[in-house]
């Protein structure tokens, strides 16, 4: 077990903790929380040994081994099996055994070395660590790419995987999930909830706690303490705390008033000096309790849009991709036939794996990227609010939040907008930049700092449609609440990508798919997100066509990360080519009619067979579309009624787009499957 006993630590002038204890057993899976800045990768450095503490003691086996995630981004050419590998101590250790047994040409110290290998699990051991590459998100292609060729949150994965590599006693993990999707997401969870040895884990992902930690420890005011149960549990049973601490503080006061009272009316008196004499030393035994100081909460709210266009943007067979770096070569397309619309006060999710190209959507929608192909409709006013994944690391470190303020004020200034310093700095304050930070160079804020100035830029320019891409990564949990409620409160509408299932859930009423090269609409919650991806793992890895995407049309099998090559299977014959086969067996023109029945039933039972995959589906779309044709009748009706409220008719018309879209989508690939049935029946036999 760890046993921190009367902990002090110092970093700088600042105490980080103080006279601490605690008690953490082998096997629990511990959340360490607290705001930014109160310690907590401090307390990990500790752990991990790279620190001293300045008072008090931190106890645990010697004979541990600590598993922990590099925060430096590797550089070698190394292939990122090998690179992951290297994180399993044990069978490093045994190979440099095994290296050593050689050099010195002892049999016997070969065949011990070898035994420790073999304990070690060097035989399936490159097979567990393309196992957890898999699981975090990579194709099988890029098992063996060299380190070099991943961009840098690529690189934070690969020293997450070569962290779990470890067969450890102690896991430390400092925000694993900062640069997954959800897919990988929900593969970590399920990876942290098998393992056996103690873990600790820092994370602002409220949903992620809940799934993997029984004890949650608060770093607050350089103290710790302990409760048992997960994330939610504790901010109950923190809340119930604080409550008990104030009406006994409550309390406590009212006493300590009541007794000076008495000391104050009577201590001249000589007939109760000495009644005053006893109250005030009660009073100075008493031990006094500490208010409750809670911390000042993270609040802001998005500025009224100028005006709300509806619909906001219509694309209408839209591709999405890059240029290539070549001059003349055709450019790189992502997703295609994007048929969807973005209606006033709509509030979409986007979901699907890494490389899938959500981003590639968001960007091109934000003019990042020029459209490949299709139209591309904006409403008129449309203004568009953008928070980019890389846009952190895009803003100038020499910059202040106040210059980068002045210089938006002084663009929308030609609006009549005010550019006084003074708003300037009140709006800053907002978003906790207050005194002297609106002068502090950007290149000493921290990530949660950073994005919190680049959520001010975003709200001063007045969007009515927000492009969320990630804007969590860097916040702690009280911000994201912050960014939760402004969210819910703005008038317009929101399209967001994120890891953040409780973002995801408290904001958004619909999603979008962006999955197999096509934007589909998802027709369920995240709990049936997370239920359809587990349905694909398990069809993949069987070989199976995968299962259809809730609400929308079957999609292209995909290939299974995780099996091996399969054998190719002879394909089967055509009636044409089964027609000759029997032809050439038969010896006489007799012996050919005597057979001409039996040929034309295997043909056509070779056609059947073909097609039948094709007329299912073809039954689930005619299904489908004679649901979505009744809710499409339903919701104009409720349009063309005069008894109609304001807000039925929005949402009807919010509706109505959703189901008109699909339904354009379906009657494409109800044609085309039509189409590809006609054909396999008219190839001559």
């Amino acid at each position: 077990m760890i046993q921190i006993k009367n902990l002090s630590l110092r970093r700088g002038v600042k105490v980080v903790l103080q006279g601490c204890s605690l008690t953490l057993n082998p096997g629990e899976k511990v959340g360490l929380v607290g705001r930014n800045g109160a310690g907590k990768s401090s307390l990990f450095s500790l752990l991990a040994g790279r620190l001293q503490a300045d008072a008090g003691d931190v106890d645990f086996p010697a004979k541990w081994r600590i598993g922990e995630v590099s925060q430096s981004m590797p550089e070698n050419s190394e292939s990122a099996t090998d690179f992951v590998l290297a994180g399993d101590l044990p069978l490093a250790e045994a190979r440099d055994l095994l290296a050593a047994a050689e050099a010195s040409g002892d049999g016997h110290a070969i065949g011990d070395a070898h035994m420790v290998l073999d304990e070690a699990g060097a035989f399936d051991a490159p097979a567990r660590a393309q196992s957890l590459l898999l699981g975090l998100g990579f194709k099988t292609d890029q098992l063996d790419l060299p380190v070099n060729s991943f961009s840098g949150g690529w690189r934070m994965r690969l020293q997450l995987a070569r962290a779990l590599m470890c067969p450890a006693d102690l896991l430390l993990l400092d925000e694993p999930t900062n640069h997954l999707d959800l897919d990988a997401l929900v593969w970590l969870e399920g990876w942290l909830k098998r393992y056996s040895g103690l873990m600790i884990v820092i994370s602002h992902d409220r949903e992620f706690l809940d799934a993997i930690t029984a004890v949650t420890v608060h770093l607050d005011n350089a103290g710790l303490t302990r409760y048992g149960g997960n994330y939610s549990s504790f901010e109950e049973m923190r809340a119930e705390r604080l409550s008990q601490q104030q009406s006994a503080f409550s309390r406590q006061q009212e006493k300590i008033a009541h007794l000076q009272r008495f000391i104050d009316r009577f201590k001249a008196k000589a007939s109760k000096a000495k009644q005053a004499q006893s109250r005030v030393k009660a009073l100075d035994r008493l031990q006094r309790i500490a208010p409750v100081l809670a911390d000042s909460e993270f609040e802001f709210e998005f500025r009224p849009p100028q005006n709300l266009p509806n619909p906001m943007l219509t694309m209408r067979e839209l591709a999405c991709g890059y240029p290539r770096p070549e001059p003349g070569q055709p450019p790189i397309t992502i997703v295609r036939h994007i048929t969807r619309s973005v209606l006033a006060g709509q509030r979409i999710g986007i979901l699907g794996a890494n490389g899938q190209g959500k981003s590639t959507l968001v960007k091109t929608i934000a003019h990042a990227l020029a459209p490949l192909a299709g139209e591309f409709t904006e409403g008129k006013g449309l203004t568009v609010g953008y928070f980019a994944q890389q846009e952190l690391d895009l803003l100038s470190e020499d910059d202040t939040p106040m210059q980068r303020m002045v210089r938006l004020a002084r663009e929308a200034n030609a609006n009549g907008q005010e550019a006084r310093e003074q708003s300037l700095r009140d709006f800053l304050g907002q978003f906790r930049f207050v005194g002297e930070m609106v002068h502090q160079k950007v290149g000493t804020l921290s990530g949660g700092e950073r994005a919190r100035l680049v959520m001010a830029t975003i709200v001063w320019g007045k969007p009515n449609l927000l492009l969320l891409d990630e804007p969590t990564n860097h916040l702690d949990l009280n911000t994201r609440e912050a960014l939760s409620i402004a969210l819910n409160e703005f008038e317009g509408s929101v399209l967001l990508v994120s890891h953040d299932r409780a973002l995801l859930r408290e904001v958004c009423d619909e999603f979008w798919l962006v999955t197999a090269g096509g934007v589909l609409p998802f027709d369920g919650d995240l709990d049936d997100y997370q239920r359809w991806l587990l349905e694909v793992s398990r069809a993949n890895a069987k070989g199976l066509a995968p299962p259809p995407v809730p609400g929308g049309f079957l999609a292209k099998p995909a290939p299974s990360a995780n099996a091996t090559t399969p054998v190719k299977a002879k394909p089967a014959a055509t009636p044409k080519a089964l027609a000759r086969a029997t032809a050439a067996d038969a010896h006489t023109p007799g012996a050919y009619r005597r057979d001409d029945r039996k040929q034309s039933g295997q043909a056509r039972n070779l056609i059947a067979n073909r097609t039948r995959p094709l007329r299912a589906e073809l039954a689930q779309i005619d299904a489908r579309m004679e649901k979505l044709s009744a809710e499409r009748s339903a919701l104009e009706a409720v349009l063309a009624s005069s008894s109609s409220r304001s807000a039925q008719i929005a949402e009807a018309g919010r509706q109505l787009n959703h189901v008109s879209a699909e339904l354009a989508m379906l009657e494409e690939r109800w044609l085309a499957l039509q189409t590809e049935i006609e054909a396999i029946q008219a190839e001559p036999g």
